[in-house]
């Protein structure tokens, strides 16, 4: 499925919500739903600068594809990672770099995250983003 279509189906799920409340919920299950990252994954390096909470991303190529694995100590973080990593993870890096993440603001979400919630979001995608780079 292309990140295109994967943008698609999340503007879709949300859009089944008026209630900013329910919205959350959603993203806090997205969240809950999120496998956890391995220990060993869990260090320094694997830290995205820039965020209030604490989150690990891991990236590896498998078969041209970059694989995405992230987990967060906060559950709303988590579900906001969980997100890019649907739509992101298992591209390849070149689909990623050219992608246009544009699902973030169609749901709304920069209107209801916190100023520092936003610039932890912009730093999970910016990190994403330099992983491609590194992988392309």
């Amino acid at each position: 499925m292309t990140t295109e279509q994967i943008q698609q189906d999340i503007i879709e799920e949300f859009g089944a919500f008026d209630d900013w409340m329910d919205k959350y919920q959603m993203i806090i299950d997205l969240g809950n739903e999120l496998p956890p990252l391995e220990p060993e994954y869990k260090t320094e390096d694997n830290l995205i600068e820039g965020c209030q909470s604490r989150v690990w991303l891991n990236a590896e190529m498998r078969d041209g594809l970059l694989h995405l694995e992230a987990d967060s100590d906060a559950i709303i973080t988590k579900g906001l990672i969980g997100l890019l990593i649907r739509v992101l993870s298992d591209q390849t890096p070149k689909d990623i770099l050219e992608c246009d993440v544009h699902f973030i603001d169609a749901i709304g979400l920069t209107q209801h995250l916190s100023p520092t919630r936003s610039n932890g979001l912009l730093s999970m995608l910016k990190q994403i983003k330099t992983y491609a780079l590194a992988y392309s």
